[in-house]
Parts: C-alpha cells; sequence; structure tokens
C-alpha cells in the first residue's frame, strides 16, 4: 500500500517515539527523508542518523536526542502537504518561534533550513517547521 504523505509519516514517527522516550526510530527511507534528517541533525534537534540497506527501500534509522529526560524536539509541524503546497520567495520566509524554531524548505541548492536559504538567496517549498 503507498502512502499518501511520506514527510508527515516521518514526522509523526519522530514526534510519537520522542514522547515515547525512545532512544531511536525506524523510518522507511527515501533521499529526501535523509536529507531532512541531515538538516534536523546539523540543528542539534537529532543525535545522528543512518541508512541500513534491506531488501526493499531501506530503512532510516533516526537517533533522537535528549537533554535533563527531555527530548530536543518540542514540536513539529508539517507545512506543505501533497494537497496544499507552500512557495515562498527569499524575501517571505518567515521565522519560526522568533527564531527558536527552524524552517525545513526545499530548494533549488538542495534542502536548507531557513537561515541557510536566506543567506543563499533562494526561496522553495517549505516542507516542515521544528523547535
Amino acid at each position: 500500500m503507498s502512502m499518501t504523505d511520506p514527510i508527515s509519516d516521518m514526522l509523526n514517527r519522530i514526534r510519537n517515539a520522542s514522547m515515547a522516550g525512545h532512544v531511536m526510530v525506524d523510518i522507511p527511507a527515501s533521499k529526501m527523508k535523509a536529507a531532512i534528517a541531515g538538516v534536523l541533525y546539523k540543528r542539534g534537534f537529532i543525535r545522528g542518523y543512518r541508512r541500513l540497506d534491506d531488501d526493499r527501500q531501506g530503512i532510516l534509522r533516526v537517533y533522537l536526542a535528549y537533554q535533563n529526560g527531555k527530548s530536543l524536539i518540542v514540536g513539529l509541524k508539517r507545512i506543505s502537504t501533497p494537497g496544499c503546497r507552500v512557495y515562498k520567495g527569499v524575501t517571505e520566509i518567515q521565522r519560526v518561534m522568533a527564531g527558536r524554531g527552524v524552517a525545513v524548505l526545499s530548494t533549488p541548492k538542495g534542502v536548507l533550513t531557513d537561515s541557510e536559504a536566506r543567506r543563499e538567496g533562494v526561496g522553495g517549498e517549505v516542507l516542515l517547521h521544528v523547535w
């Protein structure tokens, strides 16, 4: 059975695992999900990630980060959905939670955070907000 919104599924798996206190979570792999995990890793929301090969599409294992027993991911919100895509130009990209959060965008230069997209001077599809 195919999935309608695989990125939303990824976010829900991460959110549920962090609320349950799990150390890691396994997600069906794709290049886009690996790029999103890379952004989350660079910004310190997760401890790491790696791709595991299986006989199908592969598994993306995400290691969650905690501090004093609390998850570093407080909130995840999917912005652009398959039914309603949200595109922003470089001047329209808004800050998330007054700069405490991060917007993840899919741009012509790859998957970037909002600050990286502004620095590069590119806009794109706003995939998600994380704080």
